[in-house]
């Protein structure tokens, strides 16, 4: 691998992208072509993110309930809060559109207040009939009156699943076909029939509808990330045109940049479509990355051309120093870049996995496609004109080099406690860091299904599913009194806890059935005593084929039952705490040898899905640092040099995370993210610079303050340019409408501005302070990575002439 960074190897590259144009070109665009034609590969994630392993316990524990019960996200749920909605016109348009449901093939049932159920004892055998809540079919403000009154005084069964708790809310339950949750059909159902139809209600009644439920807040969630793909990519390329533009004054320069980088997100969408990787919150992402970060590359190769220019005006010679010296370290910086992303690999996460792969192939191909695209056009081009190396001499942009050179030279102490004081800060701040594992505090809040969900929340008292399965280890197990008792038991505990709904179960429909059998008094709406067991549970047994809603609360088997509840939007520590709770009280009600009793369901495998990723967090950002410093150890087999440069590169990281938590901002699968990305991005300025300034020491022949103070006067200038262009670039996903988005473009934007000044004002600090600890010639002087300096290209340059020179002579003796 040491011939992929010999200086034979750069020049050898450098003639072969030169003498071979065209035929890169075409191959290029052939390559281009061929991704495009795997555009039709891409589909839009339907599924909720899975943030655990597959094999993980509580993975495996969530499978085992759908094994049995299904898939428990099913139900989409539309309410109102309007007491009109008890008057003839509006209660027959409310009763109609759930009608007008029902009738679709994706829908299996709805429960609605115009199409209850209400149990009555059977005379002639031991069970009970199922029979219209509401018989009418002509209605007056009397007869609603007095539905209503019953609705809610005398039928508790209802309470949390047709009416709030406060008695001041209605829904109607819409069961969604279980094969179809996770299918193209879902969304479009919802889309196309479901939202017009509310839409239609709203119109003729005036009544707002609040509709909530998985499979609703999935479907518009996914197309709240649709449409903002193509604002990202708009917006990350207008932006960084206009700085791109606003630094070099060219519109050929801007022009060539922004068609390398579409190519770059062509390549990206094709990627994506050739794994068949679905698109999700994260690789969404993918493609206004792959434009933030490959301007940097085109701004160090058009820079580094222009400078030849200025320097010699040889247009081939430049072009053959871009590629030869501005390649290696460039190629570098986009490896450290990538690794960065490519930690994600190993956190066994399906989402972060493949958000991982995608982006960091997408990084080594936009940096070839860099290096190859922009030499090849310039190649075609006249050389630059001298109002287009105007910018290399700009006045505000030196006085800033100017500005990092004098606080290197007299200000170090300063740059120093500087450091330290802002260290000491940041550790007290990152004390302060909670963590969330919340489902919809990442979700748009400015839009209508986000305003729906706390609608749900308040008037029902909790959002997301969470579920106890009970196995009985026994066929028909569930309907004993003994297993009834305990579950009744459970219920009532997880009833008291604030956070959570009414629980609901087999339970409700004995108590039920109790109710039914002394002529629907609601006082009698609780479990049979032992006296009542023998002929109630017959009359209940010999009833549960009858109805529908006993199907989604005790399998086939009778030997496993289900409780369900729904859970507030609640921080971290709340959750673990209600779920220790929970836990503890199962284990007091249910004998582990008589009882297998799991706790599961969407919002516990989110928050442990979070927990796990922050555990993650620590292993890939260790494993981005480790990778990196294995980077420098190549490059300068130096123990100190390894320090030197992480130094300034994890320092704006505690910093971030010290800001994070003054500020409140928790650790999320969002912003878990920040740290490794930044981390591979800000540690590229180091290479930049280290590579620059080890050519300078051979240069000035091993003077370490000379060289310094050129290193940082050369690369000062594109160090500052990338830093703007990476800073407004991650700043662009501020404008999404995902807390979690915002969240990780404006942490990696500050991140990468600390990195900035960290890299020109501390690291040449710090070599400048141990100038006596790496004066050591062998400790750079012959490095496994050879950073190509001036000298030694041009000493290539001059062999490369002289060959073409025995050529020639050649080829006159043979023609002679």
């Amino acid at each position: 691998m040491n011939k992929l960074f010999s200086i034979g190897f750069w020049s050898a590259l450098a003639r072969f992208i030169l003498r071979n144009r065209i035929f890169l070109l075409i191959v290029i665009a052939g390559i281009t072509v061929l991704l495009a034609l795997q555009w039709k590969n891409m589909r839009f994630s339907t599924t909720e993110a899975n943030l655990l392993p597959d094999d993980h316990e509580i993975n495996l524990e969530y499978k085992e309930f759908l094994k049995h019960f299904g898939e428990e996200g099913n139900v989409i749920v539309i309410g109102v809060k309007d007491s009109t909605l008890f008057t003839p016109k509006n209660f027959v348009a409310w009763n109609n559109l759930s009608k007008k449901i029902q009738q679709y093939k994706e829908i299996d049932f709805t429960i609605s207040v115009g199409n209850l159920l209400k149990l009555e004892k059977r005379e002639d055998t031991t069970a009970f009939r199922l029979v219209p809540f509401i018989s009418d079919t002509i209605f007056t403000n009397e007869s609603l009156s007095k539905y209503k009154d019953e609705l809610f005084n005398k039928l508790p069964i209802y309470e949390g699943l047709i009416y709030s708790p406060n008695k001041k809310s209605i829904r109607t339950a819409i069961y969604m076909n279980k094969g179809i949750i996770n299918t193209p059909i879902r969304p479009a159902f919802v889309i196309n029939n479901l939202i017009p139809l509310i839409e239609e209600f709203e119109k003729e009644t005036g009544i707002k509808v609040h509709a909530s439920g998985m499979p609703y807040i999935r479907t518009l969630n996914a197309k709240s990330i649709i449409d903002e793909i193509g604002m990202f990519i708009g917006a990350a390329l207008l932006v960084t045109s206009l700085l791109f533009y606003f630094f070099f004054r060219s519109f050929r320069a801007t022009l060539i940049s922004m068609f390398t980088v579409i190519i770059g997100v062509m390549w990206a969408f094709g990627i994506l479509g050739l794994l068949q990787y679905e698109i999700t919150v994260l690789t969404a992402l993918i493609p206004p990355l792959i434009i933030v970060i490959g301007i940097p590359n085109c701004i160090f190769l058009i820079n580094k051309y222009q400078q030849e220019i200025k320097l010699h005006g040889n247009k081939a010679k430049s072009l053959q120093r871009v590629i030869a010296k501005v390649g290696n370290a460039t190629l570098m910086t986009n490896l450290t870049t990538a690794s960065g992303f490519a930690t994600f690999i190993l956190t066994n996460s399906k989402l972060l996995s493949e958000f991982g792969v995608v982006a960091s192939i997408n990084i080594i191909a936009i940096f070839l496609l860099s290096l190859f695209i922009i030499p090849i056009i310039y190649s075609f081009m006249p050389p630059p004109k001298e109002k287009h190396l105007k910018h290399l001499g700009k006045k505000w942009i030196t006085s800033f080099v100017d500005w990092t050179e004098r606080m290197v030279k007299n200000h170090r102490v300063g740059i120093y406690i500087t450091s330290v004081a802002l260290l000491c800060v940041s550790i007290i701040g990152m004390y302060n860091i909670g963590i969330s594992g919340s489902i919809i505090e990442d979700m748009p809040k400015k839009t209508g299904f986000f305003e729906d969900i706390k609608f749900f929340e308040k008037e029902f008292e909790g959002i997301m599913p969470l579920e106890v399965m009970i196995d009985t280890k026994r066929k028909k197990g569930v309907m004993s009194l003994a297993t009834l008792k305990r579950m009744d038991k459970l219920q009532n505990f997880m009833h008291e806890i604030p956070e959570l709904s009414k629980p609901l179960s087999v339970v409700e429909l004995v108590k039920f059935s109790k109710q039914a059998y002394y002529n629907n008094n609601p006082e009698y709406y609780q479990l049979p005593n032992s006296q009542e067991r023998t002929f109630l549970l017959s009359y209940a047994k010999n009833s549960v084929n009858n109805t529908r809603f006993l199907d989604n609360y005790v399998d086939s088997t009778g030997q496993y039952a289900r409780i369900t509840t729904f859970i507030k939007d609640t921080d971290t520590k709340r959750f673990d705490r209600i779920e220790d709770d929970i836990k503890t009280e199962i284990n007091k009600i249910f004998p582990p040898e008589r009882y297998t009793v799991l706790l599961t369901g969407k919002a516990l495998t989110f928050q442990k899905g979070t927990r796990y990723l922050v555990n993650n967090l620590v292993l890939s950002l260790s494993l981005a640092i480790f990778l990196i410093a294995l980077f420098m150890a190549w490059m300068f087999r130096s123990f100190k040099m390894i320090l030197i440069s992480l130094i300034p590169n994890l320092l704006p990281l505690i910093i971030t995370a010290g800001l994070m938590g003054f500020m409140g901002v928790p650790i999320k699968p969002s912003t878990i993210l920040v740290f490794s990305i930044a981390f591979g991005i800000s540690v590229d300025d180091t290479i930049h610079f280290l590579a620059k300034y080890r050519q300078e020491l051979i240069a000035n022949h091993w003077k370490i303050r000379k060289s310094v103070y050129a290193a940082l006067r050369e690369t000062g200038v594109s160090m500052f340019y990338t830093s703007i262009v990476l800073f407004f670039g991650f700043s662009v996903f501020s404008i999404s409408s995902f807390g979690g988005t915002v969240a990780l473009g404006i942490l990696v934007s500050i991140t990468l501005l600390f990195a900035m000044l960290s890299n020109l004002l501390l690291l040449p600090s710090l070599l400048l302070s141990l100038e006596r600890s790496i004066a050591n010639k062998e400790t750079l002087k012959k490095p496994t990575l050879q950073i190509l300096s001036d000298t030694e290209i041009e000493e290539e340059e001059e062999e490369e002439e002289e060959e073409e020179d025995n050529d020639d002579d050649d080829d006159k003796e043979r023609k002679n």
